[in-house]
Order: structure tokens, then sequence, then C-alpha cells
């Protein structure tokens, strides 16, 4: 007997669509079920002005398919020349939604980030005054802490230090995938939201080194230990509003994924809304996933919810192809190792 479930369309509050070949390919992966998305910032070069988050909106939705419908929210790339006027014009206009801050070093394409936190408070104070979220990459990128626990000390040593400073400072915690991110974005108030990735939800950093090395598992922040995927999953199933889907999905040609140095991160867009409904239902939260995919978010962002839905229908196995060809060669979809029974629906 099969199930369905309708919830209203998804918001991705955490996405990479890249540019180019990578966006014409990827970006119909993302509208086919998702409204809108936060669309990340760190391209080559990095989306730092309103001119240039303008231009890269243009170039979406140029690559968008006919007939498809989909909204790309912009962000600005935090540097420490960043010009407040300008960050604070370009969200006034309506384009940008969210500052992203990269430590310099962290991730793919954070070269351009910060290294001195006191030379974007100005920045900062400003978004504060004006209501913009700061989405942040929470990690540090000191040598000598230990890749596993970059995310509990950047907490400690860099965001609650930042928000202490600076009072009302709206920050979205991206993809937090420990116990200690779990917590602090549980005890804040209305100004703290966090994003939780779907392969964050199923891997664990056994899926990435038992048994051989797993490039397509490889993102960051690393998967870290089971007891911290178990808390992940307890914080996106609770329906507390401080937590909200961002797939992070992030595409590499399989070329740069499996190489001597392989470059990071899960592309989720094809399958993602299937692997969420196993799941919650495995959770038994079913009725929780629209709050998780579609009303968290929006409130976080103050956005009205999606008046759109999606329908969602439990049945025989559904397959998506393990390839998305692109013109900058061949993309692996996210594998989450078990099979998928819920498919999207008209």
């Amino acid at each position: 007997m099969s199930q369905s479930l309708t919830i209203r369309r998804p918001d991705d509050m955490h996405l990479h669509l890249r540019d180019g070949a990578m966006l014409e390919a990827v970006l119909p992966e993302t509208a086919r079920h998702f409204g809108r998305a936060i669309v990340m910032p760190n391209l080559v070069p990095p989306v730092v002005t309103g001119d240039q988050a303008a231009a890269y909106r243009d170039r979406i939705l140029k690559a968008l398919p006919e007939g498809m419908a989909f909204e790309p929210m912009m962000v600005l790339y935090l540097t420490e020349t960043t010009d407040p006027a300008d960050v604070a014009a370009a969200h006034a206009s309506g384009l940008v939604k969210a500052v992203k801050l990269y430590p310099a070093g962290a991730t793919t394409n954070s070269q351009s980030g910060v290294t001195n936190f006191q030379n974007v408070r100005h920045v900062l104070e400003r978004m504060a005054e004006i209501g913009l979220p700061l989405c942040v990459h929470g990690e540090v990128t000191d040598p000598a802490v230990d890749i596993f626990d970059r995310e509990a000390v950047f907490i400690d040593r860099v965001l609650d230090p930042i928000r202490r400073a600076t009072p009302g400072l709206r920050v979205v915690m991206e993809h937090i995938t420990t116990e200690e991110g779990v917590a602090y974005a549980g005890a804040g108030d209305e100004t703290l939201g966090a994003t939780i990735t779907t392969h964050h939800l199923v891997i664990n950093r056994n899926h990435i080194l038992a048994g051989g090395i797993r490039p397509h598992y490889y993102c960051l922040p690393v998967a870290k230990r089971e007891k911290h995927r178990l808390a992940l999953r307890r914080a996106a199933t609770s329906g507390d509003p401080r937590f909200f889907l961002g797939t992070d999905s992030a595409p590499h040609a399989d070329h740069l994924k499996e190489h001597a140095c392989g470059c990071a991160g899960c592309f989720t867009a094809t399958n993602t809304l299937s692997i969420l409904a196993h799941v919650f239902e495995e959770e038994g939260a079913l009725d929780r996933l629209e709050a998780f995919t579609s009303l968290n978010g929006a409130r976080f962002y103050r956005l009205a919810p999606s008046e759109d839905c999606v329908n969602l229908t439990k049945g025989d196995t559904v397959t998506y192809p393990t390839k998305i060809e692109t013109g900058a060669g061949p993309v692996t979809v996210f594998d989450p190792g078990f099979a998928l029974h819920w498919r999207v629906t008209p």
C-alpha cells in the first residue's frame, strides 16, 4: 500500500550552483523540486559586490530551463575590504539576502575569506543594524586543531565572541556537524539559526574512510563520529524552528573528486527529498518534514513560505541517475547507501 505526503515547496538554504557549463547542468536538478535557494558566492573570482551578485543572478536565470520556476537568493562573499555601504544597498534593493563568512582557507574557493575578524567588524555592525543575516562556515583553520574538532573550536573562539560583540546580528550556522553545534544553535534566540545538510544526516566518518577512501563522501565540514550524526538527526526532525535544510549540494567533476588531492563536496540536489523522507520516516517524524524543508528557513529569512506544494509518494524503489553529465565532466550523485522508496510526484 502506498503512502503519500504533501508539503509546501521546499527551500534550499545553502546551495552551490557554480557557473558556466556546470551551472547549466546542475541548476535543473535543484529547480525540479525547490522553489528558492540561498546561492553560495564562492566562485572564482568570488561574488563580492552588489553588481557582481546581480550579474550572477542574471546568469542563473538565463540558465534556467524554460518552464521551470526558481528564485536564486543572492549572497555576498565577505572579505576584509568589503564595503558596508555596498552591502546595505544590495540588501535594500532586495537582491542580497545574506553575507557569507568564510575563514580563509576553510573550504573550496575560500582563499579570499577572512583572516582577521576585527577587520570585518564594521561590516557586521552595519548588518546588525539592517537585519541582514551572516551565514558562517564555522571552522577554524588553525593547523594545530584537529580537523574533527574545528567546528567546536570555532564556536568558542570565533562565533560566540562575534555574537557577543555584535548584539542583534542575525547568524546562520551553516552545515553544522557536531553535538556542540546542535547544542549551541538550540540554546540560541531568534537571531540564531542553523542549516543541516542531507548527507550529514546519512553518513559518518566511517563512510569516508572504512574499507577504503570514498571520495564522493568527502565534504567540508567533514562528517564526524556516529554520535554527532545522531544528534543532527534529532535536531532536524525535532520541529525546532532554529534548524532548517541547507543541502550544501556541491558539484565537482569526478576527475577533481577522484584525485590525489580531491575536492570536498557531496552533490545531493537530485535525490535530497527522497532521502529526507526516508530519514524522517525512520525517525517517526514525517509530520515535521515540511517544517524542516519549507517553513523554518523561510521564517528565519523573513520570507513567506511557498504557496506551491510538492507531493511525495512511497512505493516501489526509486532510481536516480548515478551521474549528471556536464560540460565540465560527469558529476556523481550522492549515494545514501540504502534503497529509496519516496518519490516526488506531480
